[in-house]
């Protein structure tokens, strides 16, 4: 799994990409929380996962459970299919706030 983490316009961005499974769900969690706990709106960049496990889900899971804790906001954003599909069939598509785009979701966060 690799990531990024940016800033833009006050909120923290940060993308993941490739597999989000038992061996890169500890290091995906970590960066969530650590995300989080700056207190500034985040935006989880979805598009370059390629699979996620429960593992994976979970982390996320985790990360949207904190923000809600500490009043921040937390959403994901250009899903890929493959991730989609897993929040679909936990129905976790219902719990995330999912926007199409980056830009789509800080142009509400305006």
């Amino acid at each position: 799994m690799k990531h990024r983490i940016g800033e833009k316009r006050g909120c923290i961005v940060v993308s993941l990409e490739g597999d989000i499974d038992l061996e890169g769900s500890p290091a995906a969690r970590q960066i969530l929380l650590d995300a989080v706990q700056r207190r500034q709106p985040v935006y989880v960049d979805l598009s370059g996962v390629s699979y996620i496990d429960s593992s994976g889900i979970a982390s996320l899971v985790e990360a949207l459970q904190r923000a809600r804790q500490g009043g921040t906001g937390f959403a994901l954003t250009s899903v890929s299919d493959a991730a989609r599909r897993v929040l679909e069939l936990a129905r976790l598509d219902r719990v995330f706030t999912i926007h199409a785009s980056l830009d789509d979701a800080l142009s509400e966060a305006d």
